[in-house]
């Protein structure tokens, strides 16, 4: 079954003719690559603003860090992290918001102050009140491949089935089959291989029939495979962004907007010129 138009919030999104931008913003002290320079609502203000001038869609806002050995916060320190900021947006932008959370109670709280869309790591696997919640509030959901240890039987093939089981649970809580998108889950449960090998086969993943969602911006598949430190990784992350929309790709997270925009637009250009 092939979903081709997916409504987050007031827009609805052509996941089969057209790639979009969700613009990362983390308003945590401790992100892998942006780490402190969001966590104050003016800032975060000034800096959704110029992702929305570069061309980002949709704003996708976490109050945890979950780099390779981050520190789980409260619940109560999540929501007070990113409920402000999320109405801060709401009130000031006109531009569908996504909540990057994994428990029941900061996404219900998320969704309460406005929140358009939930993007799950745990693929709804983590907490399973969080498809119920997401259902209730009848919003669309990233629904993330995660897996505790990339040990693998067979790695596309447990890819593919674990994903099929977040579908199923988002499913079986009442989420529309098209309200829901798909993400490989780059550097969750994987290692440096398993990230390379995801990547050049996200085609694979489309064939479920849902959108895809490629999340590869600065991260470590990037700064292993070309040596350079998280801030030095837009080069690397632009081949990604360039391979997911040739393997299908719907959506690309990222923080470095317009220069993913254009890379985007480019490949776009030259893949309708092979028709």
């Amino acid at each position: 079954m092939e979903l081709f138009m997916i409504k987050i919030g007031n827009r609805t999104f052509d996941t089969e003719h057209d790639c979009y931008i969700m613009g990362i913003l983390n308003v945590t002290p401790d992100s892998f690559s942006d780490g402190g320079q969001w966590n104050d609502k003016e800032r975060a203000k000034a800096h959704v603003a110029d992702m929305i001038a570069e061309g980002t869609s949709i704003i996708d806002v976490g109050g945890e860090s979950t780099r390779p050995g981050h520190v789980q916060i409260t619940v109560a320190e999540e929501i007070a992290r990113v409920v402000p900021v999320i109405r801060m947006i709401k009130e000031n932008f006109d531009i569908p918001v996504s909540i990057d959370s994994y428990k029941g109670e900061v996404i219900e709280a998320a969704l309460e102050a406005g929140a358009d869309m939930v993007n799950d790591i745990w693929g709804f696997k983590y907490d399973r009140r969080a498809a119920g919640i997401t259902a209730r509030y009848k919003v669309p959901c990233c629904l993330m491949h995660n897996r505790r240890e990339a040990v693998y039987d067979d790695f596309m093939t447990d890819v593919l089935n674990d994903l099929k089981e977040s579908v199923e649970i988002a499913l079986a809580a009442g989420v529309g089959r098209d309200q829901i998108i798909l993400d490989p889950g780059v550097g969750f449960g994987k290692n440096y291989e398993h990230n390379l090998i995801i990547t050049n086969h996200l085609e694979e993943l489309a064939g479920l029939g849902f959108p895809i969602l490629l999340a590869t911006s600065r991260k470590s598949m990037i700064g292993l495979t070309l040596d350079l430190p998280a801030d030095q990784r837009v080069e690397g992350t632009l081949v990604t962004t360039v391979f997911g929309v040739q393997k299908g790709a719907s959506f690309i997270r990222v923080h470095d907007v317009k220069e993913n925009l254009r890379a985007i637009r480019m490949t776009q250009a030259i893949l309708r010129e092979r028709k």
